[in-house]
């Protein structure tokens, strides 16, 4: 994954930058980028960078809020393999929280544009838990059909990292404000359980119900009710996350393990003493930023 895009300002990624590095993609195999963000739909040449990346036979995902996606989906069928989209809830509570009136109107008409070019594009949406929306799981799924989505993955809010164009770490009011509330949990269990029940899960929903469980223990952690416990992950061995000021990451969460700068490339710092070091003494079961990762992709219920 690249989480490329902290905005359009002077650090946006250019053609002439991403050229260069896709040298070292190119030598590392890489086979699948995401443009995330931020919105890469605001970036001002986002579709000379994904015809970049196409000509290396690299499969690209635009991960994006929905707000453009009307305006852009001509461009976006023509240079984008997929596309996952942020969706909060029905069309209030995802307002509510994008903070922005008719967020929800313009993420179906984007939807509805792109699948009136092109009926089989893939879209899949996600859905990020916090005390805003975890009352309506099941209208989200429910709305997710009715839109046009392919498929609708959940995840925990994450309150503790700097990542996802964070400049600093949350206080704790700004954490006890978004994450699922002690007296909401047996609600987010029902809204859980529903789903389960619906036989959603590995299937419409991506999730197992073992992993949608995981988001509620999540937040029991959080409040000191349960035990954090690390999923499987591989990310730092086989991805990497390149921010639009150079910075590089063996994943969203963690530190940084170099930054690009003239003259260097990607797999240089990758395979840097320093990032070597990292790999060699991560312990992913023991890592405190590890065991607090919202992630599920590779969680396996140990119970």
């Amino acid at each position: 994954m690249c989480d490329i895009w902290r905005g359009t300002d002077v650090h946006a990624l250019t053609r002439d930058n991403l050229e260069r590095q896709l040298e070292s993609v190119a030598d590392l195999n890489v086979r699948w980028i995401a443009f995330s963000g931020g919105d890469p739909l605001m970036h001002p040449n986002l579709f000379e960078l994904c015809q970049a990346v196409k000509r290396r036979g690299i499969r690209l995902t635009l991960v994006t809020t929905g707000l453009l996606l009307e305006r852009f989906a001509h461009e976006i069928i023509a240079n984008a393999d997929d596309v996952i989209v942020s969706l909060d809830g029905p069309g209030p509570v995802h307002d509510n929280i994008r903070k922005v009136t008719g967020a929800f109107r313009s993420l179906h008409d984007g939807i509805a544009a792109v699948h009136a070019l092109n009926a089989h594009f893939a879209i899949a949406a996600r859905c990020t838990v916090q005390s805003r929306n975890c009352g309506s799981l099941v209208k989200t799924v429910k709305v997710a059909r009715e839109i046009g989505i392919d498929s609708l993955s959940f995840l925990a809010v994450d309150v503790h990292s700097t990542a996802f164009n964070r400049t600093d770490p949350l206080t704790v009011l700004q954490q006890s404000d978004l994450a699922v509330g002690i007296t909401q949990i047996p609600t987010l269990d029902a809204e859980i359980e529903a789903i389960v029940d619906s036989g959603d899960c590995n299937a419409f929903v991506v999730e197992s119900p073992a992993k949608l469980r995981r988001i509620s223990h999540h937040f029991r952690c959080y409040w000191n009710l349960a035990r954090y416990v690390a999923p499987r992950c591989n990310a730092p061995w086989k991805s990497a996350v390149l921010e639009s000021d150079g910075t590089v990451r063996p994943c969203f969460f963690h530190a940084a393990i170099g930054v690009l700068k003239p003259g260097t490339d990607l797999r240089a710092i990758l395979e840097s003493e320093a990032a070597v070091r990292f790999r060699s003494d991560l312990n992913v079961n023991s890592n405190s930023v590890c065991q607090r990762c919202v992630c599920s992709l590779n969680w396996r219920d140990k119970e």
